[in-house]
């Protein structure tokens, strides 16, 4: 027997920043969420699998589009056996998600309480407690109950765990207390790298179907799950992305405008050979330190022109999404008057309690960035950055002042 655990689909959910583009083809980018779902359908029937669970957010927030629910209902026609879905924070906020009838193959998890659905045919319990609103801060795995006896026993839950990164915080447990339920697999979501916290038992982020921003990058997809006798014996990876973010960082450092190229062509060849012939959306970051740092900051149209050169020439899909400039200036040593600007340019960001107030009213407009727009943001968030921040304005500021051009 065997079953594919999903999780993190969001439906239509937008890529970010590009359906206004007119450079890229609407085949790559428009429905990615749903044609990465569709191919997931396909595995689920070349693979004969026996049932589907999905962990959390299947749709995508508080739109009330019903477009996304008919494709849903189209594709689980198309599954034709039974599919399991825990309702996570997003799909707790759609109105889609709370009103539209499911299919008939579908088994929905309470949002009341942890409810459990018996597959006797396969011997496998399933147990699942759906989001009953976004904001669930309590550890619902608490309330799961004993592990069935004499079948395969599985755990469905949208979790945060006790990641510390950039996803917020919600239902939050810890693989260890999900270890001591005693189940053989615990199917989680919310996560969208795919992570596996535990093999004994198994403890899995399949990480989400389709990279929707730059910093999802690499393959994405869902756990293809082999049981034989009631006992899970493999646990593998499927890539269903229909397209894919990478992130290309080339050094600047001692590089001049011909060798820059170079590297950035070296960097698309082989992000093209490891894409497993999937088209690339390319974020490209020119890091280090370089004398021509000013000029590059009106450079990147041509080094993105020069990323989709590299791609054509070996006849690769790759689109550029930005290019951000995070080389600084070559440091130059300040002398005589500069030398005084320059410590009276540190010592006004050293007065107590400056540094404090800047890095408050940073949060604050961080706080009125839509969210869509926050995966890009580049903001501060330490002093440490923030100095780093003075340091590069200073040398912008001193090549100015003494009437030099840093590039």
């Amino acid at each position: 027997m065997k079953f594919i655990h999903a999780a993190d689909i969001h439906l239509d959910s937008p890529l970010a920043g590009l359906r206004a583009r007119d450079d890229l083809p609407g085949d790559i980018v428009h429905h990615s969420t749903r044609r990465a779902f569709s191919r997931m359908i396909d595995l689920a029937r070349e693979e004969d699998v026996a049932f589907v669970v999905i962990a959390g957010d299947l749709y995508d927030g508080k739109g009330k589009d019903s477009n996304a629910a008919l494709f849903f209902a189209q594709e689980m026609q198309r599954l034709g056996r039974p599919c399991y879905l825990l309702r996570g924070n997003h799909d707790a906020e759609s109105v889609i998600a709370r009103t539209l009838t499911l299919p008939a193959n579908v088994r929905q998890f309470s949002a009341r309480t942890c409810e459990t659905f018996l597959d006797r045919e396969n011997g496998v319990a399933l147990h699942g407690h759906s989001f009953p609103h976004r904001a669930v801060p309590e550890d619902l795995s608490a309330g799961y109950p004993p592990p069935v006896a004499g079948m395969l026993n599985i755990g469905v839950l949208h979790t945060s765990g006790d990641d510390p990164g950039a996803h917020a915080v919600y239902a939050p447990c810890t693989a260890a207390a999900l270890a001591l339920k005693g189940y053989d697999y615990w199917a989680l979501g919310h996560i969208h790298i795919r992570r596996v916290l535990s093999d004994r038992p198994w403890i899995v982020f399949p990480g989400n179907l389709q990279g929707r921003h730059p910093k999802e990058t690499g393959a994405k997809g869902c756990s293809l799950v082999t049981v034989e006798d009631r006992r899970i014996v493999g646990v593998e990876h499927r890539s269903m992305d229909v397209l894919r973010w990478v992130a290309l960082d080339v050094a600047a450092t001692g590089l001049d405008e011909a060798a820059l190229t170079a590297a950035i062509g070296e960097q698309v060849r082989d992000a093209l050979a490891g894409a497993d012939d999937r088209p690339l959306l390319a974020r490209l970051t020119i890091s280090g330190t370089s004398d021509r740092q000013a000029a590059l900051l009106n450079e990147t149209d041509r080094l993105a022109a020069e990323c989709r050169n590299a791609a054509i020439a070996v006849g690769g899909r790759l689109w550029v999404e930005s290019v951000k400039i995070a080389a600084r200036p070559v440091r130059t040593a300040d002398v005589g008057a500069l030398a005084e600007l320059r410590d009276a340019f540190f010592a006004g960001l050293s007065e107590p309690g400056t540094t404090d107030k800047l890095l408050a009213d940073i949060a604050a407009l961080r706080r009125k960035v839509p969210a869509p727009a926050l995966p890009d943001l580049d903001l501060p968030t330490d002093e440490a950055t923030l100095r780093q921040w003075a340091e590069d304005a200073w040398q912008l500021a001193a090549a100015a002042i003494a009437g030099t051009d840093p590039a």
